[in-house]
């Protein structure tokens, strides 16, 4: 099976015709509906006191019985913690009440993950793999009420959830996917076989959702189908528990079934639509970690604000040396972006009248990679001591500020819930779609439409469209007078979306055919979108900051620095679209890969060469 069947099996399950309402798609056209962020929402009154009440009982219990370094030291997380955040009902935070749970909007919900996360990475992600991307959240979009009557309660309760959806050989590639539900003769059950790799919670879930592949659909090709899983069914196993090089105390694993029979009224919506499920699901649990990346963020300003004006060096404290400063600057703005980026995803999902797999995308794509760097700068800022384990620390006599252990949990950022690479692929697609729409290209045709029909609908649209570009959309800027200090950086926003719209255009008449393998040059163009969607909620946010106190001149101080830093950014990934050495470089990428280069390896020991 090719990558062409994966991507016919992926694009039946897109959400199709509502992009239109998405503010961060509309970017990528030219089109910049400022109302859609503006002004800044402001969660009700009686959410934010239930979310208060919450974090008032989670704050005490983690920060007197959840011990950071002991979970991360002896990988596990102790059963007290997990019997307190059962007693706390957090285990059911996204849950209706009428099932058990504590009903909790998104906005809530990430307040609660963002304060566990700033305390305990594995903790969060044990919580969030449960809810966010386990069984709740899919059995709550598309489960029978029987279905979650059944399931439901148990879930809010405490009993631990998973997602099964990774396998060993093919990762998350659907057409590859080798597990397999066989429906049995009497029609009341299937039949599940296979592996699943790198399930969080996996090993000590008690109910999971399971992805297995089924009959084939009208196509020809398999369908995928999600089934709910009880692991106390015969022919489960936890075959083996991964260690990885942070997030130490989760539970993740390698998960084989062998002939589990699953009955027929576990499987959960239709068969064949299991891939709608996963990427539905999976645009949900993306929400999370912009709000557990700036938690981390301001854990390491806490962790450094001291620590720059005590630390002197060469006379002064290394906070007014110009290089620590610039990185304390832009580590700033960026975690005021972060908490913007979060509190406006999280109530863009709680309205629920926009299509959000846009701008989640971008929120995971941008929160992993500028927490990373944040990371990074503050283990550079803190030298040998960043690099030196909080445990080593408290023994001689430092404080046990775990910042190697920040950097450690925060890599997988960048992996989980789709990779950076495959983010970007993904918002790509996003960002083409109206164009490839209106040419009449459907990536299943292998990139060719009705030749006749595509020109002469193309050459319509952009007859009108393309010129309409060059002139500034003077409804973009409406919705009031903002602060001259974002008054500049809107008039930009404005412009730069409709050059990114004519960057598309001229980037597709360039490149053609081959536009869809430049993997690179579309990854730049997704950046400068991504950097113009988190460049509106900054906005939105100082403004909305400076109306709330406008004695305090912070928010837009932070707004201004993050916005010139972005504009920088755009323009080194402009320039990047049509000059680079992406073609050079992939020709020596395949001389490493036919062995030209071998001799670079010699003079070294590789003994798992030997072993494997």
């Amino acid at each position: 099976m090719d990558d062409k069947v994966a991507l016919k099996m992926i694009e039946s399950a897109r959400q199709t015709g509502s992009s239109a309402q998405s503010f961060a798609g509309n970017l990528f056209m030219g089109h910049l509906d400022f109302g859609a962020v503006f002004p800044f929402p402001k969660q009700s009154e009686d959410d934010r006191r239930k979310g208060d009440e919450l974090l008032l009982k989670v704050r005490p219990f983690l920060e007197n019985k959840v011990d950071a370094d002991r979970i991360d030291r002896e990988e596990k997380i102790p059963r007290d913690v997990i019997a307190g955040l059962r007693e706390l009902g957090l285990f059911g935070m996204k849950i209706p009440t009428k099932y058990g749970g504590l009903g909790l909007s998104q906005s809530n919900y990430n307040r609660v993950i963002h304060l566990v996360a700033s305390h305990c990475a594995s903790t969060a992600v044990m919580l969030s793999a449960h809810q966010s991307i386990g069984v709740p959240q899919p059995l709550l979009t598309f489960g029978t009420e029987e279905q979650k009557e059944k399931f439901l309660p148990r879930l809010a309760a405490g009993a631990l959830s998973a997602f099964a959806l990774t396998e060993p050989g093919v990762g998350s590639d659907p057409s590859h996917m080798n597990t397999t539900a066989t429906l049995t003769e009497d029609g009341n059950a299937y039949l599940i076989n296979g592996e699943k790799l790198w399930i969080s919670n996996g090993p000590d879930a008690e109910i999971i959702i399971v992805m297995a592949r089924t009959q084939a659909g009208s196509s020809g090709h398999p369908a995928v189908s999600a089934f709910i899983l009880e692991t106390d069914t015969p022919g489960f196993e936890a075959a083996h528990e991964c260690r990885f090089m942070g997030l130490t105390g989760i539970s993740n694993g390698l998960l084989k079934f062998n002939n589990v029979r699953v009955p027929k009224k576990n499987l959960l919506g239709r068969e064949g639509k299991g891939m709608k499920i996963a990427l539905t699901t999976l645009n949900t649990g993306r929400l999370t970690l912009p709000a557990a990346s700036a938690a981390v963020a301001k854990q390491c300003l806490a962790i450094l604000r001291p620590w720059i004006n005590e630390r002197k060096q060469w006379g002064k404290s290394i906070g007014k040396h110009d290089a620590v400063a610039g990185r304390m600057a832009s580590m700033a703005a960026h975690t005021y972006a972060l908490d913007a980026l979060t509190q406006l995803t999280s109530a863009m999902a709680d309205a629920k009248n926009v299509d959000i797999r846009i701008e989640a995308a971008m929120a995971k794509l941008y929160s992993s990679e500028v927490l990373w760097k944040i990371v990074d700068d503050t283990v550079q800022t803190r030298g040998g001591r960043g690099y030196e384990t909080a445990q080593s620390l408290q023994a001689r006599g430092e404080k046990p500020l775990p910042v190697e252990r920040l950097m450690r949990d925060a890599r997988i950022n960048l992996i989980i819930e789709g990779t950076s690479d495959i983010m970007r692929l993904f918002l790509a697609r996003e960002a083409l779609d109206r164009h490839l729409e209106v040419m009449g290209v459907k990536p299943s045709e292998d990139g060719r439409g009705s030749p006749i029909s595509a020109v002469l609908s193309a050459a319509k649209f952009y007859a009108t469209w393309y010129p309409r570009l060059w002139w500034r959309q003077g409804k973009a800027l409406e919705g009031g007078k903002l602060p001259d200090e974002l008054q500049k950086h809107l008039i930009y926003l404005e412009k730069e979306s409709r050059r990114l719209a004519r960057l598309i255009f001229h980037a597709m008449l360039r490149y053609r055919q081959k536009l869809q393998d430049r993997q690179r040059v579309l990854g730049r163009i997704v950046d400068i979108g991504t950097r113009l969607f988190i460049i509106s909620t900054v906005i939105s946010k100082a403004a909305a900051d400076h109306v709330e106190n406008p004695a305090d001149k912070g928010p837009l101080e932070l707004a201004n620095i993050f916005c010139l830093i972005a504009k920088n950014e755009i323009r080194i990934a402009k320039q990047g679209v049509f000059q680079n050495m992406d073609a050079a470089e992939y020709r020596t990428a395949a001389g490493v890969m036919e062995g030209r280069f071998d001799w670079l390896e010699k003079d070294i020991i590789t003994r798992w060469k030997k072993e494997s």
